[in-house]
């Protein structure tokens, strides 16, 4: 296949189109946790207890693709280096922005439903549903806005610490990096999202109202990161795999500090 004008070499058409597909990934996996985000609770299991109720673990279906973001973040710290993954970070934050916007145009243009102006939502009658798009919208904001700042905060504490630990062993332990930095970052996530869609009232129907708030919180949280927790270790085999079929495939030294 011929050269487009702007790639430099066979090898350098490789390497970004490599960057393509994993950023792409990343991205994708992003909009679509963030559009899922909580429109349903997947319930692990429940206890019963004498001092604090009912406990339930749950986990939102967002929460099943987001060890991927991570996974391809590490990939894109090792292979291209710390400058590459914070662009694809600021970039999901952009996207993430794009989709509230999306979202917010969608239900002030003109449709065939009647809007209230005082609540922003179809005038239906009480035994009537909204049309899904508002349901799914209402969910979709407070998932989002809660994701927006959790991801901000979970993303940049993942690439700054896989960076520490690479620089800090010289290049050498990879498994040191991968599971550190995606361990202490999934902490920072899980509290982040856990407490701020609880905030902007997202956890309505997961909550039990005879149980202590604190409790259930703390249980979501632990719940959370514990699934998030199996999945960055059950990521290690894949990344020490790619990474070494990667770095052969595009002539890079994974030991090295790439920039740009």
């Amino acid at each position: 296949m011929a050269l487009h004008p702007i790639e430099a070499s066979p090898l350098h058409a490789r390497r970004e189109r490599v960057f393509l597909v994993l950023s792409g990934l990343f991205l994708g996996t992003l909009a679509m946790l963030n559009i899922l985000g909580i429109l349903r609770f997947i319930k692990l299991a429940e206890l019963d207890t004498a001092s604090w109720g009912t406990l339930t673990f749950a986990v939102a279906i967002g929460v099943l693709p987001y060890p991927v973001t991570f996974l391809c973040t590490d990939l894109i710290s090792e292979l291209y280096g710390q400058a590459r993954a914070n662009a694809v970070v600021w970039m999901g934050l952009l996207l993430n922005a794009w989709v509230l916007f999306i979202l917010w145009l969608g239900g002030v243009l003109p449709g065939f439903e009647t809007i209230d102006p005082t609540s922003g939502f179809p005038a239906v009658d009480a035994a009537q549903r909204p049309p899904v798009f508002f349901e799914v919208r209402t969910f979709a904001f407070g998932a989002t806005f809660a994701s927006m700042i959790a991801y901000m905060a979970a993303q940049f504490t993942d690439v700054w610490l896989f960076h520490f630990w690479k620089r800090l062993t010289g290049g050498k332990h990879l498994w040191l990096r991968n599971n550190g930095s995606t361990m202490f970052s999934q902490i920072v996530d899980s509290v982040a999202v856990i407490l701020i869609t609880w905030w902007v009232g997202g956890l309505a129907g997961v909550l039990n109202d005879e149980a202590p708030l604190a409790g259930q919180l703390m249980l979501l949280i632990m719940t959370g990161y514990g699934f998030k927790l199996v999945m960055a270790l059950a990521d290690t085999l894949p990344f020490y795999y790619l990474t070494k079929r990667l770095s052969s495939y595009l002539e890079i030294d994974p030991r090295a500090e790439h920039h740009g």
